[in-house]
């Protein structure tokens, strides 16, 4: 151990080798000076504190000792005390200022030491990166991303990983403007670096990468087509399109709706969706009864808010697909079965808006009379039983419709009521959740009847404007007390913003906690949606597909 005063002699020295250095002109003569200073770091603590400044500050003076120099700075980086360590770190970003070929080994370093559990230590490897940034962002960024795509051994590097994602969005992101200069070649350069690190990433963290994407300018509202079209092509490789669909990977089946619904302000945009829409038509739609119940209607949602962007082409090609659809979910008379009306106004929606853009599609699927004056039109052919059976179903989930509106609407003058009497802020919320979820189901119906009306007509006018609003669209989200308020009641899932509304008949919706509910919602059930923004991600790493 290093006494008082041997200590004082070190820092002494280490101080008139500063001197020196600091004050002569040609400062490269003075190798025996920087040498010194390098050496100091195998003494005391102080005097390793003071050559942590030091070498850095002259380092490029002495290129033929810039190996050893690193080295010994590298080594205070690992001392165990924290005074020196940090120092260290805080004079990292000098080695590269004018000897620009260290920027990558430093950032390199500097990602490592994310890791650190010391708040001062981390906090001066986040000013240490932000100035090697401001040096060279190019540079600095491409060492950065190694960390997240080149992940040799998981278990050793993953929290390295982690931390380094974690900076990029905390810390990066939020500087964009200010870091990303010039703005059209920086980030391109950035969308290259995050395209290469798709091909290992989690949900949560594709999201990430997908928001900041859309919010750089080249991709911003006045971004040309083909900018667009890059953005689909990032999200159509993620939801993994070119492989074999298999209705027993949840992962992929997670990961397709998700990418779904990233997709569509995209389509809203005019990206191309018919990528999307194909393999949903060949994949998913055929199995659409093999789907985990939760996902159902997450895709039924997905398919209803592309299908007011699809091209004619494309809406031909799915309508047969909804209309099969359409009709297991409308019996053509009244069963026992249970009807769910949420899958019904998806696919009214959706029916309406591809057929809007091929009429005369519906001809030999419903037995409509539409004139295009195109060989499709298949007026000589007699389709008059399926007009028949459509306007049936029709009909008969009408009658069940006004019924259910019947009921919603009881319950909802029960829960006026019943607001009135409660005396706990629980028994409120309570209330409150029961009151917005019968407030959806009223949306739910209504558009299920503005819907059905035109279609009894043999030559239809298809809805193909914005006057529908999906009730999920405008639905309120409730306060999140607990996930269930009573058996069969269930609050909406986060994000989804929408109940699976179902009727069945002959069965009431179990023991409710308070009896006035229960008679005025007897015979009606609501699910939870699974519904985008569930904040789940879809398993852990290498689930998608890079950009290399």
């Amino acid at each position: 151990m290093t006494d008082s005063s041997d200590e004082a002699k070190q820092i002494e020295k280490l101080y008139e080798f500063g001197e020196r250095l600091n004050e002569a002109k040609d400062k490269s003569q003075n190798v025996k000076d920087y040498e010194g200073v390098i050496d100091a770091t195998k003494t005391s603590l102080k005097a390793k504190q003071l050559a942590a400044q030091l070498i850095p500050r002259f380092f490029k003076f002495f290129p033929n000792l810039s190996s050893r120099a690193l080295n010994a700075h590298f080594d205070l980086i690992e001392e165990e005390d924290l005074a020196v360590r940090v120092q260290a770190i805080r004079g990292l970003p000098l080695f590269c200022k004018d000897t620009k070929e260290y920027i990558s080994k430093i950032v390199d370093i500097l990602g490592q030491l994310l890791t650190a559990d010391e708040i001062v230590e981390r906090d001066a490897v986040h000013k240490a990166l932000m100035s090697v940034l401001r040096q060279d962002v190019k540079e600095s960024l491409t060492a950065l991303f190694k960390h997240i795509w080149n992940v040799e051994e998981p278990s050793q590097d993953d929290t390295i990983r982690d931390k380094v994602l974690c900076f990029i969005r905390d810390k990066v992101f939020p500087l964009k403007a200010d870091l990303l200069r010039p703005p059209e070649e920086m980030e391109r350069h950035i969308t290259d670096l995050i395209k290469k690190s798709l091909g290992d990433v989690t949900g949560a963290e594709f999201r990430m990468f997908m928001d900041f994407l859309k919010s750089l300018s080249i991709f911003g509202e006045k971004a040309p087509p083909e900018r667009l079209k890059e953005l689909i092509g990032i999200i159509e490789g993620q939801a993994d399109l070119d492989a074999q669909f298999d209705v027993s990977d949840a992962d992929h089946i997670d990961r397709l709706i998700s990418c779904l619904f990233m997709a569509i302000p995209f389509f809203v945009r005019g990206a191309p969706g018919s990528k999307f829409l194909n393999y949903l038509n060949k994949h998913i739609i055929p199995v659409f009864d093999k789907l985990p119940e939760e996902r159902k209607l997450d895709l039924l949602k997905a398919l209803a808010e592309i299908s007011p962007y699809t091209t004619p082409q494309d809406s031909r090609q799915v309508l047969p697909s909804v209309v099969q659809l359409l009709k297991k979910y409308m019996p053509r008379r009244k069963t026992g079965e249970e009807t769910n009306f949420t899958y019904v106004e998806c696919l009214l929606f959706s029916f309406h808006h591809l057929a809007h853009k091929a009429p005369n599609a519906s001809n030999s699927l419903c037995g409509y009379k539409i004139v295009t004056g195109q060989p499709s039109d298949r007026l000589g052919e007699d389709f008059s039983e399926y007009y028949k059976d459509f306007t049936e179903r029709l009909s008969s989930v009408e009658d069940l419709t006004r019924a259910t509106i019947k009921k919603l609407t009881q319950g909802m003058a029960e829960h006026n009521k019943a607001m009135a009497a409660a005396k706990s802020d629980e028994a409120k919320d309570n209330i409150k959740t029961l009151k917005q979820n019968t407030t959806t189901g009223l949306r739910t119906c209504n558009n299920i009847l503005v819907m059905t009306k035109p279609l009894h007509l043999k030559t239809p006018a298809f809805i193909g404007d914005k006057s529908v609003n999906l009730s999920w669209k405008e639905a309120i989200k409730p306060s999140a007390l607990s996930t269930t308020t009573a058996t069969g009641v269930k609050r909406p899932a986060a994000g989804s913003g929408s109940n699976n509304l179902a009727i069945k008949k002959g069965h009431g919706a179990g023991n409710m906690q308070n009896q006035l509910v229960n008679r005025a919602l007897e015979g009606i059930s609501y699910g939870g949606s699974g519904g985008r923004g569930r904040g789940r991600g879809w398993g852990r790493r290498g689930r998608g597909r890079g950009y290399r």
